[in-house]
């Protein structure tokens, strides 16, 4: 897996974007320069972002979201692809 994310991702099980392996490793987004925790859905490529709007839902339980332009910048939160960034022990030098 390489260490830049998709173009287009969802946390929607639902939909054709939704990439468990990505999601597993955590995704940051950046968006026009402040970090955002609520983005249900990216496009880098379209420069949009869909963010949920706090906890209200549809009659179908979905969240409602609403969709903001401008510049998306997503980021890997774990650097290793297992989604495990604890060092190895057997490779961490003990002075005991």
């Amino acid at each position: 897996m390489s260490d830049t994310p998709p173009d287009r991702l969802s946390n929607n099980p639902k939909s054709p974007y939704y990439l468990p392996d990505h999601l597993m490793r955590g995704i940051g987004i950046r968006f026009n320069g402040v970090e955002k925790t609520n983005v249900d859905e990216y496009c880098v490529s379209e420069g949009w972002v869909k963010m949920a709007i706090g906890k209200t839902v549809d009659r179908k339980g979905n969240p409602l979201t609403i969709t903001a332009k401008g510049v998306v910048e997503p980021r890997y939160l774990s650097a290793d692809p297992n989604g495990d960034d604890t060092p190895d022990p057997a490779s961490v030098d003990g002075d005991a």
